[in-house]
């Protein structure tokens, strides 16, 4: 499988596919969630990652898509690129307000990490990584002491720190423990997050789900025989993975062996769907909840002709206590995209039809071969009394990133696209914007033009709010700083 790949669900193997088609929390004025906002409450510190927010593609060790910052809002925005040259697909802030950055370039295809300045975006320093069948760069995340964590091409789990020098900054890898036997001859690392005693979780793709210890060195894992295409999440005392067939919920054993607590098969459905990477569910897990914020755990399926939004209470066993169709104001939907779950509610985009400009190797033909890209969100809320869920709203915004929900000001910002988004058209033709979405209803609150073609094309990647409010958005060919004016 090729390396890193850009969309909300996988995108790890995609930039390098995309590569090779192109070839040929410390800020002043942060502001925290509102304890009043009707979603949340926010997933809990993981206390071995940076801050909540901006410490994975995702926001945090449980996916849940939001964010406790404010983002750049309604008003005019003003924005600029950082030109890498490379595909974007996980940007995370640490403590000290510093920008971190894993892509892949166009030329060569080589992971790289780059150090962005908060204040104007521009590439302060960058550290090219091994290359390999690397798949978990997508989702690497920031440490508690504001490091990269990521696997190498060598299977090496790596942490990168940020240091000043004399004459600006370097990054260089503080820390390296070998994976070892864990990862088979071919097989990759696809997702990777810590537990709360500090081990880290890895998945890969041919199904293998294991702890290291980077203190020890102890590696302990189990195979599940089945395909993990998306990265993975954690909560207090719970991973959740998911596979191209089922839904797993663990635990570990005291020397690190994973657990299998259930296993929850769902409908894949006859094939894959256009505008998703695989067959299979296309959607990180993601835990969220009224109360504390892991009660729920939630995938959504690929069934025809629309995709089932899944919840499953995380001590109450296999069995979901809803199966919603989504996105049914479409004739088929479909997502590639981890959804958006706080409090009661959840957020889910339509990629169905979206026209990657290329598929990871090996990927199966999809039923049909192709689909207009229609986009669109749901937002299906979990009954009062948790035995069910109802769908709230259908919006017809046009998402070509993966949405965030800020819970500081109470909106989703995401990038929208309009004019033509055929494979040739969203690279050339494509006009994408800043968008801001209002949760309570899916109406379009405002929508500011960014640019044209591939420069700006987000691949269904998701923007990152820093604490003062900026929105770092990851793109086909770089960086995209949003700030309010």
């Amino acid at each position: 499988m090729p390396t890193y790949l850009p969309a909300g669900g996988r995108l790890a193997a995609l930039a390098l596919s995309l590569a090779v088609a192109l070839s040929a929390v410390g800020l002043g004025g942060a502001s925290a969630a509102d304890p009043g906002s009707p979603y949340g409450p926010q997933a809990p510190q993981n206390p071995a990652t940076a801050a909540n927010g901006a410490a994975t593609m995702h926001g945090d060790s449980a996916s849940s898509g939001t964010t406790p910052y404010p983002g750049p809002g309604t008003a005019k925005v003003d924005y600029s690129r950082t030109a890498l040259a490379s595909a974007c697909p996980t940007v995370v802030v640490g403590g000290d307000g510093y920008v971190i950055s894993l892509c892949t370039t166009i030329f060569g295809q080589t992971p790289t990490v780059h150090l962005l300045d908060p204040a104007s975006g521009a590439d302060l320093a960058s550290l090219a990584l091994p290359k390999g069948a690397l798949f978990g760069g997508v989702y690497a995340y920031l440490d508690n002491a504001d490091r990269l964590v990521v696997v190498d091409g060598d299977d090496n789990l790596v942490r990168i720190g940020h240091h000043r020098t004399g004459s600006g900054w370097t990054l260089r890898v503080d820390e390296s423990t070998p994976l070892g036997g864990a990862v088979p001859p071919g097989d990759s690392i696809v997702g990777l997050t810590p537990a709360w005693d500090g081990k880290v979780w890895f998945a890969t793709a041919s199904g293998v789900i294991g702890t290291v210890d980077t203190g020890t060195g102890a590696v302990r894992s189990i195979s599940t025989g089945e395909g993990v295409q998306n990265s993975i999440s954690t909560v207090p005392g719970r991973t959740a993975v998911a596979t191209d067939h089922a839904l797993y919920l663990l635990t570990s054993a005291p020397d690190g062996t994973p657990v299998v607590e259930w296993r929850a098969p769902y409908d894949r459905g006859p094939a894959r769907k256009p505008g998703q990477l695989s067959w299979g569910t296309g959607t990180t897990p993601s835990f969220f909840g009224p109360e504390g914020g892991t009660e729920f755990v939630t995938i959504v399926d690929n069934a025809a002709p629309h995709g089932n939004l899944l919840v499953y209470r995380v001590s109450g066993g296999p069995e979901p206590i809803c199966r919603v169709p989504v996105l049914t104001q479409y004739a088929r939907s479909g997502t590639e995209d981890a959804v958006i779950a706080s409090g009661r509610s959840v957020f889910v985009t339509n990629t169905y039809g979206y026209p990657y400009p290329a598929l990871p190797e090996g990927a199966p033909a999809s039923q049909p071969a192709s689909a207009n890209f229609d986009g669109g969100l749901s937002r299906v809320d979990v009954d009062p009394d948790g035995t069910g869920c109802s769908v709230v709203w259908n919006s017809p915004v046009k998402s070509a990133a993966l949405p965030r929900l800020s819970l500081a000001d109470g909106k989703i910002y995401t990038v929208s696209v309009t004019g033509p988004t055929g494979s040739a058209g969203l690279n050339t033709f494509a006009q994408y914007h800043h968008t801001v979405v209002d949760p309570a209803t899916g109406n379009q609150l405002s929508s500011s033009y960014l640019g044209i073609g591939l420069v700006y094309n987000p691949l269904q990647m998701r923007g990152t709010a820093s604490p003062d409010g900026t929105l770092y958005q990851g793109t086909e060919t770089g960086v995209v700083r949003i700030s309010k004016r």
